[in-house]
């Protein structure tokens, strides 16, 4: 239904352009609740408002989104599922590319988006049965089920942790890619051990204390990219 719906509005190039829509809607309320805007949208796609304005108003005319003039944009049932089923292609293609290619967690993205359009089902299916399964990607952004289920942490970023929080990392940002490379140099990756210094520091960032090495200041900006479960599981 979801697929005849997108074909009926949107066809080749627009159909892939609308799968890009849906994925970027979705995650920016992936791990915050405030929906997107269309001004939002259009920052994060990279594309001018009136471009926005007129594939919004077509994924409503086939129904994968809700979207009112000068309101936030929200995600039908029929948007959500094909919203999860694309980024289920593009994190199992991340998490492929990085675990059986060697590629860099910085450098997956641009060449998920690529081939996350071009695979097949069949290969797809045999790429999740080769990694075993997984249920999060690189960046620990989390892998839907083939039915599109999935369970997301209770976790909190790291810029909003109170002083003395302590947690494991569940998920650092990919969208900008010179961040990966500045955690990658601190050692903070996914599942490492963190606590946010018991006092607020002088210096203009967030000071954490590593579960290996010393005490290290990041800046806000790098801190807005990492998120913290609520408790180190034991």
């Amino acid at each position: 239904m979801v697929e005849s719906g997108v074909r009926a509005a949107l066809s080749g190039a627009a159909s892939t352009a609308a799968d890009d829509y849906l994925k970027t809607i979705y995650s920016h309320t992936e791990w915050q609740p405030e929906p997107i805007t269309p001004s939002q949208l259009a920052a994060r796609l990279g594309l001018a408002p009136s471009s926005v304005t007129e594939m919004v108003k077509k994924l409503a005319a086939a129904g994968l989104v809700d979207h009112r003039p000068y309101s936030a944009i929200s995600l039908t049932a029929d948007g959500e599922r094909r919203a999860l089923a694309m980024l289920r292609r593009h994190r199992l293609i991340e998490t492929w590319l990085v675990r059986v290619h060697g590629y860099g967690w910085d450098e997956v993205d641009e060449e998920a988006e690529v081939l996350e359009h071009a695979i097949s089902d069949r290969l797809l299916d045999a790429i999740d049965a080769q990694l075993g399964h997984p249920d999060r990607d690189p960046h620990g952004d989390l892998i839907p089920s083939a039915t599109g289920a999935l369970t997301r942490p209770d976790a909190v970023r790291l810029d909003a942790a109170p002083l003395g929080f302590a947690g494991r990392v569940v998920r650092i940002s990919d969208r900008d890619p010179d961040t990966l490379r500045v955690l990658d140099r601190l050692g903070i990756a996914l599942d490492a051990a963190l606590r946010v210094a018991d006092e607020q520091t002088t210096a203009a960032g967030v000071a954490i204390v590593r579960a290996l090495g010393g005490p290290v200041v990041i800046s806000p900006s790098v801190a807005a990219s990492v998120w913290l479960e609520r408790s180190i599981r034991a």
